[in-house]
C-alpha cells in the first residue's frame, strides 16, 4: 500500500513521549524475556566493557526487570552491592521478586526517577546503565544529579542506540510503518530511544554535568526481534504490542494494521535464521565517563 492516501487524508500526529512509569512499563514487563533477549547481547558487551570487580558499589540506572542488576550483584559478590533503579513500578515489583528467587542478598531496588533520586547510602564506585540514560528532559541536570551519586573518580558506563540508520531492526519496521500512515519527523536531540545518537551531544551533557574522560566504542551485531528463535510472526506479534510501530498503528483501523502487519511478516521472513530468530543489525554506543 502506498503512503500518499494517508498523507492526503491524515495529518502526521505526535508520538508522544515513552511514560516509562506508567504504560511503557507495563508493555516492558508484559514481554520482558522478548526485549531482553534483544538487547542482551548489548547488555553482555557493556557489562565485559565495564569488567566489574568484587567489592564494588553500583547503581544499575533504567534496571528495568533486574535482569543487568542480578548480572553486576554476582560480579561484585560477596562484598559489593548493587542498587537498581528505575520509574516503573511495575518493572521494580517484578525485579524484586527476581532478585529473591535467586538469593542474592547483595541487592536492592528503588522506584524513583533518576534525574532527582537520592540514596541514602551514596556515594557508589560505580554507575550502569543499558538503554536507561536516553529519556531525560533535562539531560545535564539529571546528569548532575547521577554525578553527586558517584565517588569522585568513580565511573559511569552506558550503553545507548547509535544512529537510526544504523539500526537495522528499526528503519525497516519504521519504512513499512510509513507505507501505511504518516510518521513524525525525528526531532534531534530530544529524550528517546535515539536522544544520544549524536556523540557530540552527548559530549557537552558530560561536560555539563561533571564527568569527564568520555570514551566511546562501537557496538555492532545481529539482534533477535521478538526473542531468540522468534518466528517471523512472532517478531510482529511483539513489534505490534510493545513498539512505536504498533503505537502508531493502533488505532488506524482494521484495513491499515492488516496490510502492515503483513508487509512487516515479509520483511522479518527475509531475516529470519532457523534456531536463532529474526536476526536484524543493530549499532549501539558503548560509553564510559569519570566522575
Amino acid at each position: 500500500m502506498s503512503n500518499d492516501g494517508a498523507k492526503q487524508g491524515q495529518q502526521p500526529e505526535e508520538l508522544k513521549p515513552e511514560d516509562w512509569a506508567g504504560d511503557m512499563g507495563l508493555k516492558w514487563l508484559a514481554s520482558l524475556s522478548l526485549f531482553e533477549e534483544m538487547i542482551a547481547p548489548i547488555g553482555d558487551a557493556l557489562l565485559a566493557r565495564a569488567d566489574y570487580q568484587a567489592g564494588e558499589t553500583v547503581i544499575d540506572l533504567g534496571c528495568g526487570g533486574g535482569a543487568t542488576t542480578l548480572a553486576i550483584a554476582q560480579a561484585v559478590a560477596p562484598s559489593g552491592k548493587v542498587m537498581g533503579v528505575d520509574i516503573s513500578p511495575d518493572l521494580v515489583s517484578a525485579a524484586r521478586e527476581r532478585a529473591v528467587k535467586s538469593g542474592a542478598p547483595n541487592i536492592e531496588f528503588t522506584c524513583a526517577d533518576a534525574s532527582t533520586v537520592q540514596l541514602a547510602d551514596a556515594p557508589y564506585d560505580r554507575l550502569f546503565s543499558r538503554f536507561g540514560s536516553m529519556f531525560f528532559e533535562d539531560p545535564v541536570s539529571a546528569f548532575s544529579n547521577l554525578r553527586g551519586l558517584v565517588r569522585k573518580g568513580g565511573r559511569i558506563d552506558l550503553a545507548i542506540w547509535g544512529p537510526p540508520r544504523d539500526n537495522l531492526w528499526m528503519m525497516e519496521m519504521m519504512g513499512v510503518v510509513r507505507n501505511h500512515v504518516e510518521v513524525p519527523p525525528a526531532v534531534p536531540r530530544a529524550p528517546g530511544p535515539f536522544a544520544f545518537e549524536d556523540l557530540e551531544y552527548l559530549g557537552e551533557i558530560m561536560d555539563g554535568s561533571g564527568f569527564s574522560d568520555m570514551d566511546v566504542i562501537a557496538y555492532q551485531g545481529l539482534q533477535p526481534v521478538g526473542g531468540v528463535d522468534a518466528t517471523p510472526e512472532k517478531a510482529v506479534a511483539f513489534a505490534l504490542s510493545a513498539m512505536a510501530a504498533g503505537r502508531l498503528l493502533s488505532d488506524k483501523g482494521e484495513a491499515i494494521l492488516a496490510a502492515a502487519t503483513s508487509e512487516l511478516t515479509d520483511v522479518f521472513a527475509r531475516h529470519h535464521v532457523p534456531g536463532k530468530g529474526v536476526m536484524m543489525q543493530g549499532k549501539a554506543w558503548l560509553v564510559s565517563a569519570i566522575a
